[in-house]
């Protein structure tokens, strides 16, 4: 295919990612970013072995293996009883694979780097607001109605809020989830906690309480910890009203452990707020406009899937734009290669949520004492941390990438 000039909506992991992937192959990128300073958004999120290997194809695997965290196992357990609800270890599976805790900070910072360092230009505090088809060139419009800019091809990474997308003919019916989660990153120092594994502790299924050892965001950095409280949106200015002290008290009966995270937290300012929905744009394309990351699909954010189907998202539209012989078939093709591991991923993630995020005790029982002693019986351990990792179903294929070859003792831990 001829050189293309493309815009790259949205600065975030995704857009980062492509606009390298393709820049690399000789394309000619804009990236359009609506903040004035690009930055990232959130705590910490889990890299998987899909999300590591593309870093490893853009060569930036050492530099978000010297930020994160390795991450051995996914520990969950009864707050109240302690019973065991969750254990899941990479190492049940094959192939020497382990996840890495990140910051979101640590993920962007490495991806705006190397786009900073390959000179790919960056239009910040550009409010995109419509696309549309110009003498077969994509035309970009800000909220004023005035044009931004023509391409041969509009790559859409502005995450599940997209005003591209919604006004799209592939526009997803949204079903916003009940329930969301506060965030913060804090600081580990002097805390009990588990540095190789995801740790979380559960009441039933309506209170979810858990603690990531997400590494540091720059080199010189100190470590941190990113904490989340799972809950209903709905209730969010209940919970408020009521006080952050009658809030940290509530996690204090029921993680003592936390409590050293607790005391650094003064004001809900400190807490984001994540809220999610499940959607899907099918096909992830209009015309020259394509879908990719939250853009294309989204739903509840089990384990940082998000981040790491975005980054496939990425390499799978590159891949797709080398090897087809002009634009529609391209984009078929990355629908194509895409499809059966979104869907599977939003199957899993909306049949298990419940498990974790509902306010049925009869769920929450089953997963106590059938769920939790089924996943010891192989071959559960392995089909569990296949699914963990993101690689149930080959997730490469089609994609140009080829699995890193894991070495146990390529990232020691923490």
């Amino acid at each position: 295919m001829k050189q293309l000039k493309i815009g790259v909506a949205g600065a975030g992991p995704a857009g980062l990612a492509v606009a390298l992937f393709l820049s690399r192959a000789g394309h000619q990128i804009e990236i359009l970013e609506r903040f004035d300073t690009p930055a990232p958004v959130g705590s910490g999120l889990l890299m998987q072995p899909t999300g590591l290997t593309v870093l490893a194809a853009l060569g930036l695997s050492d530099t978000i293996h010297r930020l994160g965290n390795r991450i051995d196992r996914l520990h969950g357990a009864d707050a109240v009883s302690g019973r065991m609800v969750l254990d899941v270890r990479y190492d049940s599976g094959s192939g020497g694979r382990y996840g890495l805790a990140v910051q979101r900070a640590a993920l962007f910072n490495t991806l705006h780097d190397a786009v900073i360092a390959d000179a790919i230009p960056i239009r910040t505090g550009v409010t995109l607001a419509s696309s549309g088809i110009l003498r077969e060139r994509a035309i970009l419009k800000d909220t004023d109605d005035t044009e931004i800019g023509d391409y041969d091809l509009v790559i859409d990474a502005t995450g599940a809020r997209s005003a591209l997308v919604a006004k799209s003919t592939a526009a997803p019916n949204v079903r916003d989830l009940i329930y969301g989660a506060f965030w913060a990153t804090l600081d580990g120092a002097g805390a009990v906690y588990d540095r190789s594994a995801l740790s979380q502790r559960y009441d039933k299924a309506k209170v979810m309480i858990g603690l990531l050892p997400a590494g540091r965001a720059r080199p010189d950095a100190q470590d941190r910890v990113a904490f989340f409280w799972s809950m209903k949106v709905a209730d969010v200015e209940a919970v408020k009203a009521a006080g952050l002290e009658r809030w940290k008290s509530i996690i204090r009966n029921y993680w003592p452990d936390c409590v050293p995270f607790l005391d650094q937290i003064e004001d809900w300012d400190q807490l984001t707020l994540a809220r999610y929905a499940h959607r899907t744009a099918r096909p992830p394309f209009d015309g020259r406009l394509v879908f990719i990351g939250d853009s294309a699909h989204s739903t509840s954010p089990q384990l940082g899937q998000g981040a790491n189907m975005a980054l496939l998202d990425a390499a799978a539209l590159s891949h797709a734009l080398a090897t087809s012989p002009d634009l529609p078939s391209a984009l078929s093709a990355y629908a194509e290669v895409r499809r059966n591991h979104v869907r599977l991923f939003q199957f899993l993630s909306l049949a298990f949520t419940p498990f974790y995020q509902s306010d049925s005790s009869a769920i929450a029982w089953v997963r106590d004492r059938l769920v939790s002693t089924i996943a010891k019986v192989p071959p559960m351990p392995g089909l569990l941390a296949s699914i963990v990792a993101g690689t149930l179903i080959d997730p490469f294929k089609g994609t140009g990438l080829q699995e890193c070859d894991w070495h146990p003792d390529q990232l020691q831990t923490a």
